[in-house]
């Protein structure tokens, strides 16, 4: 058998979690996807997957084999589409991942537009808040927002975006505007679950990085619930202005504390370093800083 289509084989088995599901997604019989397994673990003379009645798991090796496999698979799908493609335009499938408001907003519309300029793409976004790894996921891209940790992938800056607090303007003629940082703690404040930590609000006060305890009646891992909540009058929120942008310009916000600018979280794409980009890599992250810089158009609202 085919070692490569093998390692295919097995990546998917180790996504799928089931060999059921890795056959319908590569379009084997059940059988022939044990087969491929089976190969794989004679000619290796380990144990790739811990397999009961009840769930499939991958062994210690199995992990590790999994990681070597996700990137080989990579690289040979780059060396054949270098050879194909020559001096052509990007092809294949970019799979990108993205926080779900950020591609909600911005990636997904982006992503139509590229492929009608690529048409010979595409693309498997998957929309997730939580960090993940690229290569075990198989991912060619992530967009991150914020602070980048010290690691071995490529960061490229797609924009820059601002921290905002707004409210809606119904709940600030119910209970005033604050004025100064401190007067958070007399509000509803509503809270981002995967802010670290979510009820410390950090602001710029007189040159000073300082930070905010701040509570309120709502928290959510989705910053669109939110987003929404605060239209609707329940409190006041910390959101990126890729996030509120139109909202604030089409007066559904209302932006406080104006003279004390939250800590900017910038936006990046970032990609595993390799020696040599993909066309299809490197085509994205330029159409994506071509539409989203110099000024980001989310923040218009502020002219």
């Amino acid at each position: 058998m085919d070692k490569l289509t093998s390692m295919k084989v097995f990546t998917h088995i180790a996504k799928a979690k089931t060999f059921a599901g890795a056959a319908e997604h590569l379009g084997m019989s059940r059988a022939m996807v044990s087969k491929h397994v089976l190969r794989l673990e004679n000619s290796l003379g380990v144990r790739l997957l811990n397999r009961t009645t009840r769930r499939l798991s991958l062994t210690e090796v199995g992990t590790a084999y999994y990681e070597r496999c996700v990137q080989i698979l990579a690289e040979v799908e780059e060396t054949e589409l270098s050879v194909t493609q020559l001096n052509s335009e990007p092809r294949g499938t970019l799979k990108i991942l993205s926080p779900t408001s950020f591609g909600t907003f911005h990636l997904a519309p982006a992503i139509a537009d590229f492929i009608v300029l690529y048409p010979d793409m595409k693309v498997e976004l998957t929309l997730n808040d939580r960090p993940i790894d690229l290569a075990e996921e198989g991912l060619d891209l992530a967009i991150r927002v914020g602070k980048l940790p010290d690691s071995s992938l490529i960061a490229r800056l797609l924009a820059p975006t601002r921290m905002v607090v707004c409210g809606s303007p119904e709940y600030l003629k119910r209970h005033g505007e604050p004025k100064d940082p401190q007067d958070l703690t007399h509000h509803n404040c509503l809270l981002y679950s995967y802010r670290s930590p979510p009820d410390e609000w950090d602001f710029n006060i007189s040159g000073r990085l300082c930070s905010v305890r701040v509570s309120g009646s709502l928290k959510s891992h989705v910053g669109d619930a939110l987003r929404l909540a605060a239209i609707h009058g329940l409190g006041l929120i910390l959101q990126p202005t890729y996030m509120v942008g139109q909202d604030l310009q089409l007066g559904r916000l209302q932006a406080v504390l104006a003279d004390f600018q939250p800590t900017a979280k910038d936006i990046y794409a970032i990609y595993p370093h390799r020696r040599h980009l993909s066309k299809k890599v490197r085509a994205f992250v330029e159409f994506l800083q071509a539409r989203f810089q110099p000024t980001p158009y989310w923040d218009n609202w502020q002219t």
